[in-house]
This record gives C-alpha cells, sequence and structure tokens, in this order.
C-alpha cells in the first residue's frame, strides 16, 4: 500500500472535501482525487460517493478511515517517542480505558495516582462500553481498564480482574427540596422525584430491589448514563439522586446539595481489568495501591 494515498485519503475524509483538503495538503484537487483514485483502484473499492456537490463516505470507506486514524495515530505517537530519546527524556506512555457506568469523579480519584509516580507519564484516557474496551485490552491497545463490575468468565479475554474496592450508597437533594421530603430516611422518597442511573449502571439493579424491599414508590423522572449529568439535574432541585458515599463530600462541595441519608444495602464495586496477573506496570501498581488504601480503604 502507498500510505502517501492513504494520508491524502484520511486528511480528504476529515476535512469533509477534495478542496478544503487541497488547502491543507498545499495541492490542487485534480492531484488530490487522482492519488485517491489509485488507492481506490488497489483496494478495488469505492471509498467515497458523491452527494450533491459534497462527498460523503462509503461504507467501505467508514472502515477504511477507521484503520487509518490508528495508522497514523500510531505514527504521531512513533514521532513523538523516537524524539522523546532523541532528547534523553522517557515519557511512559500510560492507555486506559473506562467503562462508560463509572462515575467520572470516580474515575479521576482512581487514575490521579498514575500522574505521580517517579517517571513523567502521558496519560491517554478514552471510555466506551466495557466489552468494546476489553477487545482493545486484549489487543495490548490499552494497558487498564477501570470497570464497576468484574471482568465474566464467560468473556474470552486473558485478562485479570484487581479489585479496587467499594462503596455505599449516599441520597442527595439540593436545599430548596428539603423542606419538601416527608418523613425519615429511605421512607421520604415515596412519591418524591427521583434521578436513578441507566440501566446500565451495577447498581441499578440493586436500586430496584431495595426500593421494593422498602416499599417505596418514587416518582423516577429522568435516567442518566452519566452521572454528573444526573447530579447537575440534582443540583437544580429536579430530584433526589445518589452518589458513592465514598464522594460524599466531593458531591455536596461541588454541586451545593444536602445530604438526606445513606445505606449499605446499595453497593458499588470497581476493578481493574489488565492482562498482567501481577501487577508490575508502575501506573497501575500506583492505582491499586491508592485504591485500597487512601480512597476505599
Amino acid at each position: 500500500m502507498n500510505f502517501k494515498h492513504l494520508h491524502y485519503f484520511w486528511v480528504t475524509a476529515k476535512a469533509g472535501g477534495i478542496m478544503r483538503a487541497g488547502e491543507q495538503l498545499h495541492t490542487t484537487p485534480q492531484t488530490l482525487s487522482a492519488q485517491i483514485k489509485l488507492l481506490e483502484d488497489w483496494l478495488g473499492r469505492k471509498l467515497f460517493r458523491k452527494s450533491g456537490r459534497n462527498l460523503e463516505l462509503t461504507e467501505d470507506g467508514h472502515l477504511a478511515l477507521g484503520y487509518a486514524d490508528q495508522i497514523f495515530t500510531l505514527g504521531a505517537e512513533l514521532e513523538a517517542a523516537v524524539r522523546q530519546a532523541r532528547d534523553g527524556q522517557r515519557v511512559l506512555d500510560f492507555k486506559v480505558g473506562v467503562a462508560d457506568s463509572v462515575t467520572k469523579s470516580i474515575a479521576y480519584r482512581l487514575l490521579e495516582p498514575a500522574l505521580s509516580v517517579a517517571e513523567p507519564v502521558r496519560l491517554v484516557c478514552s471510555e466506551g462500553n466495557f466489552p468494546d474496551l476489553l477487545a482493545q485490552l486484549a489487543l495490548n491497545r490499552l494497558d487498564l481498564v477501570l470497570a464497576d463490575e468484574p471482568m465474566s468468565k464467560r468473556i474470552s479475554v486473558k485478562a485479570f480482574n484487581h479489585p479496587l474496592g467499594r462503596t455505599t450508597m449516599s441520597f442527595f437533594c439540593a436545599p430548596q427540596l428539603r423542606p419538601q421530603l416527608k418523613g425519615v430516611f429511605p421512607q421520604c422518597l415515596s412519591n418524591f422525584p427521583l434521578l436513578i442511573p441507566s440501566a446500565q449502571a451495577s447498581v441499578r439493579q440493586q436500586l430496584e430491589g431495595w426500593l421494593t424491599r422498602h416499599e417505596i414508590l418514587p416518582r423516577i423522572i429522568g435516567e442518566f448514563d452519566d452521572a454528573a449529568l444526573m447530579s447537575a439535574f440534582g443540583r437544580q432541585g429536579r430530584g433526589v439522586f445518589m452518589a458513592p458515599t465514598v464522594m460524599e463530600h466531593d458531591t455536596i462541595e461541588q454541586f451545593g446539595v444536602e445530604l438526606i441519608g445513606r445505606t449499605d444495602e446499595l453497593v458499588d464495586e470497581f476493578y481493574a481489568v489488565t492482562v498482567e496477573r501481577r501487577i508490575t506496570h508502575p501506573c497501575v501498581v500506583a492505582i491499586t495501591d491508592a485504591a485500597r488504601g487512601r480512597l476505599f480503604g
């Protein structure tokens, strides 16, 4: 493959058209079109199709763009690594995947110790669903996956679960809502607006069982994948919401809300998943030590 042709295709796809790509590459549209056609001929597939005056990617074009993204990202990383080695500075790349069900404030607290190891670290953090991140881990594209559930034994990925800790849950509301709560916790939640995590969150099923056991019938007015967004709605007085007890002080300070109550019947657990049975990566060591000591200890 001629990677110059691939690069022309990649820039054109990112720029959204031949004219803009030509300006970025300092080449004529005719030259650019000819180079992309050579790539299409080599692959035996059309990568673009006309849509009015514009170009849009074909299905094969989308597939090629995904690979081109990885190729040129790796190229940039190679250049940076060589420059660092030449300058005598070794920077440790630490690639982490965070499951989208993990509360972002918890993720920050878990990852922050990695930046305090002895050598310089470049943290590359991505978010996605747990199975997709495990696939990236299996291909050695990630050093670590943070999740709020262990990797299932049914998943055919050679990796290991490292428990980081667990936390109970606390319930909060905006100050203007507090006087409207009648009775003691948790019965005060009955017929009251409640913001809850989406079905993807590991604590969601626990919450439904807890509400049933205590015969609480709240008014569910919102379900959220993003805990920060749920907390933002709670801050504006849209309903009661819950957050990890370990983040209780931070939640009150950040969102200006009040604590209603706590329960040890709802538990959120956190795991580091790595391809190492015995942890040796210095960043992962720092994360596990801090989690098991200061954060959840």
